[in-house]
């Protein structure tokens, strides 16, 4: 079976090598790096069986990108203290949306309409989040999301894109990808927000899709792996009005 392997940094900023991977089932790590060949050194290992291929890499590689503790024990905050972070954050809160639907969508209103084939009037609809959203925006800080959308899309996928004009009027940045280019670009099957670039709220949902709890990462090495796909989802997300024009004209 192949491996889900999670790209976790490189200690080159030019070719990528040598770079360390994760495997996200087992735990196990994935280094690749140039080989050491002189043999007066391959005589000098210890334990080298056959078929082994002795690799040399800097510290700094596996100090950085490489586990800290044997068995990891994330960091869950409570959803009062997940939500303090969107007036805490002092300049970008960024987020990537990955899944094919959210349950706390479908229990809306606004969802049973739009499912319906109704026009959905998203003003006054969670006036206090709305509220909050500007108040924030207000101040200079910015609230950006990439979403990510399968070909065909889902009804929850199009509800969001329909949802973004209520995102954008309280100040939000939405844009789109389809699945097939993020699948290209490797970016992770994971929800989460980014605050400031410093700190990431993972958020980890049940097989019904149900929001369950909220990780806190704050280790600068695995923050700068999330901050690394969003530069890549921001590379090739477009707007959510440009995307919707594309989807309607494709379906046409």
């Amino acid at each position: 079976m192949t491996r889900r392997l999670r790209f976790n940094g490189t200690g080159s900023g030019v070719n990528g090598c040598p770079s360390i991977h994760e495997d996200l089932d087992t735990g196990e790590v994935i280094v690749h790096g140039p080989a050491l060949t002189d043999p007066d050194d391959i005589a000098r290992l210890r334990h080298l069986d056959e078929g082994e291929v002795p690799i040399v890499v800097p510290r700094e590689l596996l100090v950085d990108f490489g586990p800290k503790e044997v068995v990891r024990v994330p960091n869950i905050i409570g959803l009062e203290e997940f939500d303090r972070l969107f007036t805490q954050f002092e300049h970008t809160a960024w987020r990537l949306e990955s899944r094919r639907r959210y349950a706390s969508d479908e229990v809306t209103d606004t969802y049973a309409q739009f499912t319906r084939g109704e026009p959905v009037n998203w003003e006054g609809v969670n006036a206090e989040w709305c509220a909050e959203r500007r108040k924030q925006s207000a101040l200079g800080k910015r609230f950006e999301r990439v979403r990510i959308v399968d070909n065909p899309p889902t009804a929850g996928q199009l509800y969001l894109l329909d949802n973004a004009r209520r995102n954008s009027a309280v100040g939000e940045k939405i844009l789109n990808l389809w699945r097939e280019d993020a699948d290209r670009l490797g970016l992770p099957g994971e929800d989460f927000w980014i605050f400031d670039s410093r700190l990431v709220a993972l958020l980890n949902f049940d097989e019904a899709d149900n929001l369950v709890s909220v990780e806190l990462i704050t280790e600068p090495a695995t923050v700068l792996r999330y901050a690394m796909t969003r530069d890549a989802a921001l590379h090739r997300a477009v707007p959510y009005e440009e995307f919707a024009a594309r989807l309607t004209a494709k379906e046409d």
